[in-house]
């Protein structure tokens, strides 16, 4: 039996997800059970999945001040007492971790219990519970390899799971009129959206070189849609896409946030990125993630502190006026594509079973 913990974002639940599949995959006798918190979207997608959900009462640490600090210090104690009694109640053979606030007591009480921990780290910058539970993991799966350099030999690049319809998707030439496709993410899609209103005027003097699909949040979207329509841009704009995987496969640039699910997507499609970091993401992790993407010459970056209506605009244009530079991006996207993602971290996750079996029996 598989134990995984961690959630709170998709950034989390989607990979302890695609890694539950993966175990359950490969033999008719394994067993998973995942563990999050009531707060996060977990509660939602993992039954959504079909798969077992256990909570914890814990909090966030990083970034707090003052009584919500001294509050959330104060659950760490029920938190490692959840974590006891699901081990108590489900036995597993071994945890694993994803990040997130439900991953460190579960973590810390496994490895109390003698069960091999292993975690997952996909951003180029770890988080506080992964650089704090890394310190008694028996291996570690990374999305980058900055990231598995920086952890010494424990740590091996698997890159990020990602859906199996993003790695199908085939490549594009671009041609005029050039498909934008634009989405902001749960999280912080304001500046994004503001950016794209202040850009309306100059978007509007090469609107019929462009189609484009406009994902703006609830919050955004009446807003967004009047700005487009007064300037007569035709462009599809929605609160929320679903067929993200079909969406992907229509655009030639995309201009997104970097989380590490968005960053992974763009390099199994294989399409070229503007990334706008989220300015408030913990550890600045997204900002490390785009500059990775940038590095490779796999995407273009705009910081929040940089991002204006006419340098969106200027970004754009210079691709719009160069597609051979949109192939070069995209096709350095796809090289740093991991398909095998999910069977490498569960590799990894069984050969820690294995080392396990091989001390207990060597006693």
């Amino acid at each position: 039996k598989l134990l995984i913990a961690g959630g709170g974002t998709g950034g989390h639940v989607f990979p302890a997800m695609a890694i539950a599949r993966e175990w359950l995959a490969r033999g008719a006798d394994r067993k998973v059970v995942l563990v999050g918190t009531q707060r996060g979207i977990e509660m939602k997608l993992v039954p959504q999945a079909g798969l077992p959900l256990e909570t914890i009462r814990v909090a966030g640490l990083k970034g707090k001040g003052g009584t919500t600090l001294v509050k959330n210090l104060m659950m760490l104690g029920s938190g490692l007492a959840d974590s006891f009694g699901v081990l108590k109640r489900h036995k597993p053979d071994v945890a694993f971790g994803v990040g997130g606030y439900a991953a460190g007591p579960m973590l810390l009480a496994s490895w109390l219990r003698g069960i091999p921990n292993v975690i997952f780290e996909p951003n180029a910058e770890p988080g506080l519970t992964n650089r704090v539970v890394a310190r008694f993991a028996k291996r570690i799966a990374t999305g980058y390899e900055v990231t598995a350099k920086a952890w010494g030999e424990k740590a091996k690049l698997t890159g990020c799971p990602v859906r199996p319809e993003f790695f199908a998707i085939e490549a594009r030439k671009p041609e005029k009129p050039l498909h934008l496709l634009i989405t902001g993410g749960s999280q912080g899609a304001l500046p994004v959206n503001r950016a794209f209103v202040d850009a309306m005027d100059l978007l509007a003097a090469r609107k019929n070189e462009m189609q484009i699909v406009h994902q703006t949040g609830e919050r955004d979207y009446n807003a967004v849609r009047t700005a487009y329509a007064r300037r007569e841009i035709l462009a599809e704009v929605v609160p929320f896409l679903t067929n993200m995987a079909e969406r992907f496969a229509w655009a030639d640039l995309l201009v997104c946030r970097a989380g590490a699910i968005t960053a992974a997507e763009v390099a199994a499609a294989g399409r070229a990125a503007i990334f706008i970091p989220f300015g408030r993401a913990t550890d600045s992790h997204q900002l490390r993630n785009a500059q990775a993407m940038a590095n490779a010459q796999a995407g273009r970056l705009i910081t929040e502190t940089e991002l204006t209506g006419e340098r969106l605009a200027r970004e754009i244009f210079s691709l719009l006026d160069q597609p051979r530079e949109i192939e070069t991006l995209s096709t350095n996207a796809r090289s740093l594509a991991y398909p095998h993602a999910a069977g490498d971290i569960v590799d990894l996750i069984e050969g820690a079973v294995r080392a396990k079996s091989k001390i207990e029996n060597g006693k």
